[in-house]
This record gives structure tokens, sequence and C-alpha cells, in this order.
């Protein structure tokens, strides 16, 4: 393990500070990082996407883990002190200055890779939505072990009938295991966050058959984009749902959070 100075040193002789605008709250405790690279399991020699690293403080404990990190950050300001851990760590860690939206994460890795990652608030549904997409599964990432406010967590993990349950369990659920893997309260933050936070273990599951993802994705865009209302209404703008809900013995009064993750499944399959 690489003889490093404390991560606040770092910040300080750097002069950083967590941008609001791009959504960072950085994360000083040592052990608490380390039980976050712990989560996926054994990382030796295993490839890590991270994204949003900041100054390094979660790719400290990856690279300690033996994992081989390809992070992405597109805060130049972070640049100096994540080439400090280059040095520190030969040949284990590269350094992307991007936008990880406007990246191909596949093509960039070219071989099966776990995603480790901090995310920053305000891109984190947005990567989560397109790492679950796509017709192709199994995808090429093994395993998503990603920070979110609390709130987006639950919804991640929850069932059908809590008020958590929406669009989001149904992506995460349908074809992956999702689990809520550990809560982080806002203190251990800097600076602290409004909202506490936790940490979402995804692992990719067989797809079911003759289901297309792009029909489902619309089917729980159009339920849950008028949660409210019965599904005979909300589903009307996606051609042919209100007639598979009679087909398959669906009650069209039911409300999209009343849906099981498989009868969303039926519903696509009965579409695709």
């Amino acid at each position: 393990m690489a003889d490093l100075p404390p991560l606040r040193e770092v910040i300080a002789r750097h002069g950083l500070s967590a941008s609001k605008a791009l959504g960072q709250n950085f994360l000083f405790d040592a052990q608490l990082l380390d039980r976050i690279a712990a989560i996926p399991g054994d990382l030796a020699g295993t490839p890590v996407l991270e994204i949003g690293p900041g100054p390094g403080g979660l790719t400290r404990a990856l690279l300690k883990a033996g994992a081989r990190v390809t992070a992405i950050e597109m805060d130049r300001r972070c640049m100096p002190a994540l080439a400090e851990l280059s040095e520190a760590y030969p040949g284990q860690l590269k350094v992307i200055e991007s936008d990880a939206l406007k990246i191909d994460h596949a093509e960039l890795m070219g071989e099966p890779f776990a995603v480790v990652a901090n995310l920053p608030y305000n891109v984190g549904t947005a990567l989560f939505v397109r790492w679950l997409g796509g017709e192709s599964w199994p995808p090429h990432w093994t395993s998503l072990t990603l920070m979110f406010q609390q709130e987006v967590a639950q919804r991640i993990a929850s069932k059908p009938g809590s008020s958590a349950y929406g669009r989001l369990a149904v992506l995460a659920q349908w074809r992956s295991e999702a689990a809520l893997a550990m809560k982080v309260h806002r203190s251990a933050f800097t600076p602290p966050p409004k909202v506490m936070s936790a940490i979402v273990h995804v692992t990719p599951s067989d797809m079911p058959d003759g289901v297309s993802a792009r029909m489902l994705e619309r089917l729980t865009e159009a339920a849950f984009g008028q949660r409210r209302k019965m599904l005979r209404q909300s589903l009307k703008s996606v051609p042919g749902a209100v007639e598979a809900l009679a087909e398959l013995g669906i009650d069209p009064q039911r409300r999209a959070e009343t849906l099981a993750v498989s009868e969303f499944v039926s519903l696509a399959r009965n579409l695709s």
C-alpha cells in the first residue's frame, strides 16, 4: 500500500473545495471508504470504473484493494491530486478528464468491469438508467456499487405498494438484483449535504425471454409519469397497453405502484 498523505492535506495543498455546480461532496473517512470499496467483493486485479473521483478519496480505497481503476473526472482542478495517486500506484490508475455522460463506458473499458462510485448528485440517476438500459444483456458491467441520496437509493431497492416504488425500482429489478448496502450519514461528507446518502449494490441476473427493454422503459415512463391515475388512463399513450391489461387479467383500475415487477414484464412481453 502506498504511503500517502492525509486526503485533507492533499485538498488543502491543491486549494480544492467541493463544487456545488458539479454536485460534489468529499468523503475523508478512510475506514468508511474502505468499507464502500469492500461491498462488491474482492477487487484484486479487477477493472473498476469510477465516476467523479474528485480528489480521490474512494479512488485510494479502490487502489488499496488492488483494483485497476479507470476514473472519469470533469473537474480539472482535481487532476493534480489524481496524478499523485497515479504516481503512487504505477499502472493501476488511469484518469480521463471528460463528462461521463458523453463516453461509451463499455468501449472505454474494453473488458467486463465493476462500477464503484460516489456519484455526483446531478448526474447519478441519468448514469444509472443508462447502465440499466439497452437490449443487449448481460451488460458489460459485472456490478454497480453506487452512492445516491438516500431517497433515490430507497426508490431503487423498493417493493410494490410502497411510496418509494416507481420506475427506478422496475428498471433496476426486472433483470438485476438491487439491494441497499449501506447508509451514510450526511456528517461524513465535506461539506455536509442537506440529505442523507446510501449505497446501492446491483448485480445483473437473467433477462426474461421475449421482452424489449425499450418497451419496458416506455411502459414505466407512462405508468409512473401519471402515478396517481389508474392504469387505463396512464397507459393510453402506449398503443395496445390498455388492451394488454385485459388480456393479462390486470385490473385497469389499479395504479402503477401496485404492479409487481413481474406484471410490468408480462405487459412488456405482450407488447414487444
